[in-house]
């Protein structure tokens, strides 16, 4: 983290510590699985759970997923193998740096992190905007 309190880009959490995310309001114990509707494309069924060890692009998750709740980042436990998520690693950034992951197993909800930081406006109103360029490109496509 940043002095201001900011993620730092591709700055792993903690090591052997994986977060997700969300709007969703999720219990300590509860698993995330597949086959649920996209935090990011509405009306899109995914095959993956997605997940990270780096804190800005939990952040990144929790402020740009679907919903009107507040943004959340939980701690999460994979419960079987995973992978890099290529959507990520092959598109954006090659070797992995936001450390950025996905899998077909549950992943269980161990905790939450309370004292994270977003983005500021700017820079999330940009994000979003590029986002939708890409869309409109036919370029947003998510390999799940």
């Amino acid at each position: 983290m940043s002095a201001t309190g900011e993620s730092v880009p591709f700055e792993v959490y903690q090591p052997g510590v994986y977060l997700h995310g969300t709007k969703a309001v999720l219990a300590m114990g509860e698993l995330l699985v597949p086959g649920r509707e996209s935090n990011f494309e509405a009306g899109r069924t995914m095959n993956f759970i997605y997940f990270t060890a780096t804190l800005d692009a939990a952040v990144w998750g929790a402020e740009l997923a679907v919903g009107e709740d507040r943004g959340r980042i939980y701690v999460v436990e994979p419960t079987g193998e995973f992978e890099d998520d290529p959507n990520v690693t092959d598109k954006k950034f090659p070797g992995n740096p936001t450390q950025s992951f996905r899998s077909r197993t549950p992943l269980r909800v161990v905790g939450e992190v309370d004292d994270w930081v977003g983005h500021s406006a700017e820079k999330l109103q940009a994000m979003r905007d590029g986002l939708l360029a890409l869309k409109r490109q036919g370029a947003a496509k998510i390999e799940d």
